[in-house]
């Protein structure tokens, strides 16, 4: 801890800046090495839960041609994202899908539905993914896990939006590690604090009633959730 601190003095003796940069690099590895093997191993758990071939038809919503790169099976993907996002293959809003009822073999989404506000909205595009998959598969971060998954932040999704918002203006691990700029520092914590909902498991199956949950556990606690239906058994 003595190099974060160091790392946020101005002035500080420049051989002590360098050693917590160092260490500050290294906990940013660690981090994105540790959430690079969750999810390789939830792709291959998705790839194992419903059989995939090359002709199964899928449909990403929010996602991007990265979680595809880690699995060995090649299927017909569909990305649905925002304007924003350059991968896109049909720019759509999650809640208004355009397409016709059950249009896909699987409906797609990872870590997506937290990013909707409202909890009428998430219940639309739940309601979305219902329609147009003859099976789905949507995970989420679990509120429960008590370090905030955006912000890495502990206990800071547990608290009311007034404390959330003024204690992630003052501080998080994200912008301690990230260091990021001034317009994606606002952006990010603006969003993850005052406009990402987490959902707890109840909520998430009230969401998807056929569904089976299933956890992630992360040192024996249940760190994310996902609703899958349809699988083949």
């Amino acid at each position: 801890m003595e190099g974060l601190a160091i790392w946020s003095v101005p002035g500080s003796n420049p051989i002590a800046f360098k050693r917590g940069h160092i260490r500050l690099a290294s906990v940013r590895d660690v981090l994105y090495a540790t959430i690079r093997r969750f999810r390789r191993d939830r792709m291959a758990t998705f790839e194992q839960t419903f059989s995939l071939t090359p002709q199964t038809r899928i449909l990403d919503v929010g996602g991007t041609a990265l979680n595809w790169s880690l699995i060995p099976t090649k299927p017909r993907i569909i990305l649905l994202n925002l304007p924003t996002d350059g991968e896109a293959d049909v720019v759509g809003d999650g809640r208004c899908l355009p397409f016709p009822d059950a249009s896909f073999d699987i409906v797609f989404s990872n870590s997506v539905i937290e990013h909707i506000s409202t909890p009428q909205d998430q219940l639309r595009f739940a309601d979305e993914i219902r329609r147009t998959g003859r099976a789905y598969w949507v995970q989420t971060p679990d509120r429960r896990f008590p370090i905030e998954p955006h912000l890495v932040t502990p206990f800071l999704h547990w608290l009311p939006k007034g404390a959330r918002v003024a204690i992630a203006r003052r501080f998080t691990f994200w912008s301690l590690i990230e260091r990021p700029s001034p317009d994606r520092w606002e952006f990010y914590i603006r969003h993850c604090s005052e406009e990402v909902r987490l959902l707890g498991a109840r909520e998430l199956q009230a969401m998807f009633p056929e569904a089976r949950i299933i956890r992630e556990r992360f040192l024996g606690l249940s760190k994310s959730l996902i609703a899958v239906a349809g699988e083949r058994r």
